[in-house]
């Protein structure tokens, strides 16, 4: 999984250099990121788009990243309703005295 994520991190900081970015700055989307698929995405962002302003980078980093939170929170809701539903069919697991 470690170096899934290490070269994913590298394919991410070669696609920003070659566009003229420093290579601390793809270092630091990657951190950002954090995983390695929205790493991938980014990668394939740059290599389609070549943007040629860090502000372009830089929104993009951030809608890939609020689109993982948002997902992160379906999912947590999800969970947690369907832990409700099964506290209303089933009721507390408390015996009676």
């Amino acid at each position: 999984m470690n170096s899934e994520w290490s070269h994913a991190r590298d394919r991410l900081v070669n696609a920003i250099t070659s566009l003229g970015f420093p290579a601390e700055f793809g270092h630091t989307i990657a951190s950002y990121l954090g995983s390695p698929k929205a790493i991938d995405r980014m990668t394939a962002y740059l290599q389609y788009v070549k943007p040629g302003k860090e502000e372009l980078v830089v929104d993009e980093m951030l809608a890939i990243r609020a689109e993982i939170d948002a997902w992160r929170d379906k999912k947590a809701s999800e969970k947690a309703n369907a832990k409700y539903n099964e506290l209303l069919n089933c009721g507390l697991d408390v015996e009676e005295q």
